[in-house]
Formats: C-alpha cells, structure tokens, sequence
C-alpha cells in the first residue's frame, strides 16, 4: 500500500519538478496528511479486522501513517540544510511543520514515541537556528508593539468587567507572544531543548522588562500621567501571569528538569535546590522578584508626589489655632474647618484620577501606602506640634472622622482602622476631663503595668505607646484649676 505513494512522493517532491518548491513545505505536508485521512477508514474498517483475525499487534493506521512521515523525515532532513541561513524560509518551514505535528497528533492519533518531525528540529545545528531565528523575530514584535499607536491603551477600555486589570495593549500583545512560543515548543521530545527554549522565554522578559523601564524614566516627570500608570499596569500584569504560570503542569515539569540539570551541574546552593524541590519557588521567580521591585518602586514614586502635595496643601491646616478655637457647646453646628479644606480637595482629586488609571490590585496598595504615610504625617506635623483646647480637639476629631476618614470608605468598610495614630490621638484630646484625670493618674502611679495597658484599653487606646499617650495628655489645655 505504501510503495506507490512513496513513488509519487518522490516523483512530485524530489528532482526538478514544478510541484518541489523548497519556500513550500506545506504542498508536502498537506498530501501527506491528506493520504492518511483518505486511508483512514478502510484501514480501519478493512485491514485492521485481517490483522487482529491472526493475532497480530500491529496497527494498521498508525504503520502507514508510520511510513509516510519517515518520506517528510527524509524529505526535510534534504531541505532543511539548503535554507538554514534565509530567516523568512526558514521561520515558515518551522510554522509548517508544527502545524503539521499538531494534526498529525491531535486529528490522527499519531503517537509522540514514533519518529516525528520534532526530533529533526532538535537536531543542534537546525536547533541552533531555531532558537536564533525565534529571538530575532520576537525582538522584532517587541520593537513594533512598543512603537504602536496603541502600545499603552487597553484594547477593553470601554468594557469594564473585561478591563479589571487595564492591561496596555503592548503588554497584552507580548505576553500572548511568549504563550505562542510555548505551544510552539512543548512538543519538543527531549527536557533540555524545552528549558533552552524556556531560557530564551526568560530572556526575553528580562529585555521587555528593561524596555518598559526605559520608557518608565522619560516618564518620571509625570508620575501621575496615563502613560506612567499604563507602565506600571503592564509590570503588574506580567507579573501576575508569570506567578499563574509557575503553577502550569507544563511549567512545574519544566522545573523539575532543570532541578535535575541543576544538581547534576552543581550550579546552584543547596538552599536553592531545596526551594525549587519543594516546589517554594518557580522558574520565574527571578523574573517576578525583578518586576516586583519595578512595581514598588513606580508606586513608591506615585505615593510620594501625591504626599508632596497633600503636604503643601495641609500647610494653612498645620498653623490653624488650635488652642483658641470656640467648644461644641458654642457653635449651632460643627462644620469642616477651612484650612482643610485643600487638603481634602487634593486628596480627593488624586484618589479619584489614580482609581480610574490603576488597576483594582495597584490602587488598593496605593492608597494603602499613602495611608499609612499621611496617618503619621497628620499624628506628628499636626498633632504633636500644637495645643488642643476642647473646641481645638472637638474640631480636629470632627474633620477627621467626619471627613478625611470617609474619603477612603469608598475602597474599605473601616477607614479609620488605617489612620489609628490619628484616630487614637484624638480620642485622647477628646476624653472628657473625670476620664482622662484618671487616666493621667494611672499612667503615673504604674508605668509599664498591666492595669495602665487595660486603662488605655479601655478608653480605645491600642497602637499608640504609654509615652505617647502621656504626652498627649499634656497637650491638652483644657484641665480642671486645682489651685496650684
């Protein structure tokens, strides 16, 4: 059965007939893949029956499709050194023959212990060129999808439950690169030709990895402008990607191979082994740590320029006369003091355009590291250096929790959960006078004891230190005259 097809084979793919082009592979593959379909049913049907009738184990299928695939063996093991140095032929050879492998498999049931096209392709010398020619191409995709029009904005833009990661195009486009080059080498029959391939994938990271850092740096003036967080929204996504990744079977494999290489080589502590052994790190994590630290260090840049200027706006709040300020008891209604209010504004402001510009994730470390900065910011330069008489302290407590805190309860239940120096520090101006008397008298009588911890405790006072309580304390100026 097999002999006329491998006659026509030759005839139509060998010599100089027109139907043997070398820039098209995909003519022989086709026939060949058309053959064994066409076949398909009466070996099937027809000569499997006779086979098993006698007892025999072959099957029929499989060792004609067998016999056809050693003719493209032969076939590509004659081209392939002809092209090895033309890029374009060569890139198209390879795209033709994976296709190839990928029905061959999945439509014919072709085994992956039979000699396949793949173990011409690890051959070094084409191997080599492989990876050369993969490295060159995907630069070359890197270069135009950084230089599109549309490299920074999200193809789902306007589809908000797509877009809950604001993934740049660029990003997006590179990430599904590296997944093609995966599919395009899994298939691969040894372990140590699929971790140079990985190899390459992490290389190529690495560079895009610097390219956004490149493009990061002219950006810096603008920290808070669209391009900065379109950057810092692709380190994110990345990341996040790579760390689902670590966990593919595929992956996990992979590790496990080059755990084996490692230790063969010697190339790593034993430290290092045992984290990759028991699975605590991954082959990307190199490449993860590296853009986590790009992704704390953008964010770090964007908490620092919004703090700046909460600062320079809360400068009319620091000198507000605290000490002269009428009690509640004075005014119809409490209102927000107005040295506050372009603090609030600015804040406000920022929160709004950097929730529309990040990422769910992003954001929420965002303001959670501005938090944590502006509730020590308020605690030392406001609090700590002035003199609360009650309405002072009434007025303080009213703008921050009437005020400051709800501007963050759009992103948590408990704002004020993440101001508690703030929070407590007014809760001490606020004491009425029988309580915070008391509480003086215990902090003084026992220092450091567990009655003083319970007392502070008890009035809600669990962050903030004995020391600092005292001194609060002593900020007040509103105290009994005790005749001395």
């Amino acid at each position: 059965m097999l002999t006329p097809l491998q006659k026509r084979f030759r005839y139509h793919f060998r010599g100089n007939r027109q139907t043997n082009v070398i820039s098209k592979p995909e003519w022989y593959l086709a026939q060949v893949l058309m053959w064994i379909g066409n076949h398909t049913q009466f070996l099937d049907e027809k000569i499997q029956p006779i086979l098993d009738k006698v007892g025999s184990s072959v099957n029929a299928r499989l060792e004609f499709s067998r016999g056809l695939v050693i003719l493209v063996l032969e076939k590509l093991a004659a081209d392939i050194p002809c092209l090895l140095y033309d890029d374009n032929l060569f890139c198209h050879l390879v795209d033709e023959v994976l296709l190839f492998e990928r029905e061959l498999h999945s439509v014919h049931g072709y085994p992956g212990t039979f000699a396949n096209c793949m173990h011409i392709l690890s051959e070094e010398t084409c191997f080599q060129r492989w990876l050369t020619v993969e490295r060159k191409f995907a630069l070359q995709k890197m270069d135009s999808m950084l230089s599109s029009e549309a490299a920074w904005t999200s193809q789902y833009k306007d589809i908000t439950d797509v877009d809950e990661m604001k993934v740049p195009d660029c990003a997006e486009t590179f990430m599904t690169l590296l997944l093609v080059i995966t599919d395009r080498y899994k298939n691969l029959p040894t372990a140590s030709r699929k971790l140079q391939f990985l190899e390459l994938q992490k290389d190529l990271v690495d560079d895009f990895r610097i390219r956004l850092t490149q493009v990061m740096k002219e950006e810096t003036r603008a920290s808070l402008g669209f391009r900065y967080c379109a950057i810092l929204n692709a380190v994110n996504y990345i990341s996040t990607v790579l760390a689902d990744w670590a966990d593919n079977v595929f992956f996990l494999q992979l590790q496990q191979a080059a755990l084996e290489v490692f230790a063969e080589n010697n190339t790593l502590s034993k430290l290092q082994l045992g984290q990759l052994a028991s699975m605590e790190s991954s082959v990307f994590d190199d490449m993860i740590n590296l853009l986590e630290r790009l992704k704390h260090d953008m964010l770090t840049r964007q908490v620092d320029h919004v703090f700046r200027e909460v600062k320079d706006a809360a400068k009319l709040y620091r000198k507000e006369r605290w000490l002269s300020l009428p009690s509640q008891s004075e005014q119809a209604v409490m209102s927000l003091s107005s040295s506050a209010c372009p603090l609030l504004l600015t804040l406000r402001d920022r929160l709004l355009q950097l929730e529309q510009q990040l990422c769910f994730s992003l954001f929420k470390i965002f303001w959670q590291m501005l938090v944590e900065k502006l509730d020590i910011y308020i605690y030392q330069e406001i609090i700590l250096a002035n003199h609360f008489n009650e309405g002072g302290a009434a007025q303080l407590q009213f703008d921050m929790t009437r005020n400051l805190f709800p501007l963050f309860s759009h992103y948590c239940k408990r704002p004020e959960n993440y101001f508690k120096h703030v929070k407590e520090a007014c809760i001490v101006l606020n004491l009425n006078i029988g309580s915070a008397l008391l509480l003086k008298d215990v902090l003084q009588s026992a220092p450091g004891e567990p009655s003083a911890t319970a007392a502070l405790n008890e009035v809600g006072i669990y962050k903030l230190a004995q020391q600092d309580v005292e001194i609060l304390l002593n900020l007040r100026t509103h105290w009994p005259n005790t005749g001395k």
